[in-house]
């Protein structure tokens, strides 16, 4: 699915239109009873309204936290939002969303989405093997799948973007980075233009990077740019989050490496 950014930069989280007039859910945790619907992330598969179904476009997804905040996407738009989980009961807070503008067919199934989230109120939560279904009092309801997140190790890992706590950046065009952590406590990867190896343990959260071998070659000045700020990470501790097929790098000096899974 493309997407196309309206403005550049970072983007900014904006209120759903849709969502005024709502009440915002509570700041308190995800209720004990509810755990099995924390901390996966749950493809969108299909919105029933009115008695029509739609099947939702690819990206669609969201995921609610232990402690209730919610994150995922509507089918162009990111989105964040607060869950009160009570029992097998669902309430969703504001909803917060990103501000791009998609193809017609996945901006309209985001807007029905977003008005179905913030406007129904508590939905009903019925698991079934791996699927998820959130049903709302007047029938409205949301199909949805279990997918696992990617093994941090194993899994290649190409980086897709750099920056900070507040602003990513894609890599330059051409620049072919990525890594692979062993269970063997050792990686190899490229880093935008040479090829890296050395050792790497896992532990809490945290990946000790040690000493880092690399060819020696050169390349264009944007990709080698690219490849000394990968170098910063090494002989060093990186802090790392996954997020289903995704994973964020942070360093001890704030720079942040975003990665996905390849297919």
């Amino acid at each position: 699915m493309d997407k196309q950014r309206t403005t550049l930069g970072v983007l900014t989280l904006l209120p759903l239109a849709a969502a005024c007039g709502t009440q915002t859910a509570g700041n308190g945790p995800a209720r004990a009873e509810t755990a099995p619907l924390t901390g996966v992330h749950w493809t969108v598969d299909s919105l029933t309204t009115d008695g029509k179904t739609a099947r939702a476009p690819s990206g669609a997804y969201l995921r609610i936290g232990a402690d209730g905040r919610v994150s995922g996407d509507l089918g162009c738009n990111g989105f964040g939002s607060k869950a009160v989980l009570t029992g097998d009961r669902v309430e969703f807070g504001e909803i917060r969303t990103t501000d791009m503008a998609c193809e017609k067919g996945p901006m309209s199934f985001e807007r029905s989405l977003g008005r179905v989230l913030a406007d129904e109120g508590a939905f009903t939560a019925r698991t079934d093997g791996g699927g998820l279904t959130l049903t709302a009092a007047d029938g409205d309801r949301i199909g949805l799948t279990r997918e696992d997140d990617a093994p941090l190790l194993g899994t290649k890992w190409t980086v897709t973007a750099l920056g900070d706590e507040n602003v990513s950046r894609p890599l330059p065009k051409g620049a072919d980075a990525y890594f692979v952590l062993r269970e063997d406590g050792t990686f190899e990867g490229r880093l935008g233009c040479n090829h890296a190896s050395g050792r790497a343990t896992v532990s809490d959260g945290h990946i000790t990077l040690g000493r880092v071998r690399t060819t020696r070659m050169m390349c264009q000045d944007s990709l080698m740019k690219t490849e000394k700020t990968l170098l910063g990470l090494f002989d060093s501790k990186v802090a790392y989050r996954l997020d289903h097929r995704g994973i964020a790098l942070t360093s001890e000096n704030g720079t942040v490496v975003g990665a996905v899974a390849d297919e």
